[in-house]
């Protein structure tokens, strides 16, 4: 299958990893990419150094195209960048901040970059920055989604750029991808989808949890972690979500990640005074992080919240990475057929 995004990035199939914090490792972005798709390396939750190290584990398990996702609003995001530009990574994702230092520097050697966005005025700030094609994240997506659904969301920012779109959020099957493509986008990702094939490092229960559970399992929230964002649906994330942490909470949170994340607390401190909003979005980042490792990599739902999609409901079973991308591919030939003969 050739579109504008398997020509940009030199993949087999218009199918995409995002990178997500604590799933999109090394071992399950090169089983995307050696799928036929583009595996994206998250490198949020990583220091430096550790950021290092997965990019040449990837290239160790995989010679085919692959990419990193840098949250420029996170704390040591320019640090990680800064490495994979160091390292020449084909493809550099970026989102939650303005990137055009980045692009400028991975086209310097040749790289290409997606910016991710859920506005139609953030994908045109970015086409005009110089990114290569956006990522539109709707409102189905799992984590942090956009208010607008992908259905609207998806030809309304492709009428508005003139670079390709890959549609995110609600997209799980066969019906999925041709559902992205007839909207006008030229690729599709799917996270909550490979967060559950074999190769991801999502802890089983977690993945059985997403099996059990359907569509309407899930909580919309700005309430957790800073931003609004999807979670799987369990008596903590309904607690948890209700409403925002109160600032002396938001105060103590915030110094204890400050420490966590080797900022100075002196910084954290004036912060306080000049840039709350900033200081309110750490400490909510801080508090969420323990609460989402424990149920990504612990499967502990008692103690710990889970980004998910809607489109949990659509997934049944625990599969290969590759026998995943055979099935998007020849079902979405077979359902084009079905769809075709009724025109």
């Amino acid at each position: 299958m050739k579109t504008a995004i398997t020509e940009l990035f030199n993949i087999q199939y218009p199918v995409i990893l995002p990178g997500m914090s604590w799933i999109s490792t090394p071992e399950l972005v090169a089983a995307v990419s050696n799928a036929g798709g583009l595996g994206i390396l998250a490198l949020g939750p990583l220091s430096p150094e550790q950021t290092r190290a997965a990019i040449v584990r990837v290239r160790e398990l995989s010679n085919k195209p692959f990419g990193v996702n840098c949250a420029l609003i996170m704390p040591g995001a320019k640090e990680n960048a800064d490495i994979a530009l160091e390292l020449q990574v084909p493809v550099i994702n970026f989102s939650l901040g303005k990137g055009d230092w980045l692009i400028k520097a991975c086209h310097g050697y040749g790289g290409k970059v997606i910016a991710t966005v859920t506005t139609a005025k953030h994908a045109l700030a970015s086409e005009q920055q110089g990114a290569d094609a956006v990522m539109v994240t709707g409102h189905e997506a799992a984590a942090h989604g956009g208010e607008v659904t992908s259905l609207v969301l998806v030809p309304a920012i492709v009428d508005a750029v003139s670079i390709p779109v890959i549609a995110c959020g609600g997209f799980a099957d066969q019906r999925g991808v041709l559902a992205a493509l007839a909207l006008g986008a030229e690729a599709v990702a799917m996270g909550s989808r490979f967060a559950t094939v074999q190769e991801s490092p999502l802890h089983d229960n977690i993945k059985q949890n997403v099996i059990a559970k359907d569509q309407h399992d899930t909580i919309y929230s700005p309430h957790f972690d800073g931003l609004p964002a999807r979670y799987m649906k369990t008596p903590l994330a309904e607690k948890l979500t209700y409403k925002p942490m109160n600032f002396f909470l938001a105060a103590w949170q915030a110094l204890f990640a400050a420490i966590a994340l080797k900022v100075p607390v002196w910084k954290v401190m004036a912060g306080m005074l000049v840039e709350p909003q900033k200081i309110r979005l750490l400490a909510n980042f801080g508090a969420a992080t323990p609460r989402l490792k424990a149920a990504t990599e612990q499967g502990d739902l008692e103690r710990g919240m889970q980004f998910i999609g809607q489109s949990q409901g659509l997934i049944h079973d625990v599969c290969s990475a590759d026998e995943m991308m055979q099935r998007l591919m020849h079902g979405a030939s077979e359902r084009w057929h079905i769809v075709a003969a009724k025109l």
